[in-house]
């Protein structure tokens, strides 16, 4: 399902049933995602595409949603990234909003909880976008 101007998400997890499940909830609320499970194919696609979200697991295959974050960061400051992991100690929250995420969330979570972040950053970071285009 690809709308023009539904909100992208690019979601980075390597468990098969969480990813489908996740993508899932979101599409249903009209977002359209892109998936990937490793930290080397998530910094290509963010990259090379646009998005108005980065929704990033903590453990991946090769490498951290931390290292990610980081990397995601270097050429990307704006747009709001999401954990979305069991990682469940004060410590892992803290470090994933040091390494530049604006939000963590343990799972599983209820999907209202995970869809109310996802929209509240996408909105907020359009708000700001929007005045400050008409700023400009």
């Amino acid at each position: 399902m690809r709308h023009s101007d539904a909100p992208r998400v690019l979601y980075i997890e390597d468990h098969d049933d969480t990813r489908e499940l996740v993508t899932l909830v979101l599409e249903q609320r009209s977002y359209e995602v892109v998936c990937s499970s490793t930290v080397e194919s998530g910094v290509a696609l963010a990259g090379s595409q646009h998005f108005d979200l980065y929704l990033l697991d903590s453990w991946l295959p090769d490498g951290s949603g931390l290292d990610l974050c980081k990397q995601i960061r270097e050429f990307d400051q704006a747009t709001p990234i999401v954990f979305y992991s069991a990682a469940a100690y004060e410590i892992d929250r803290d470090q994933a909003l040091l390494s530049g995420a604006q939000a963590y969330l343990v799972k599983p979570s209820q999907p209202s909880e995970l869809c109310n972040v996802v929209t509240s950053l996408i909105e907020s970071r359009r708000r700001c976008h929007c005045s400050t285009a008409k700023t400009a």
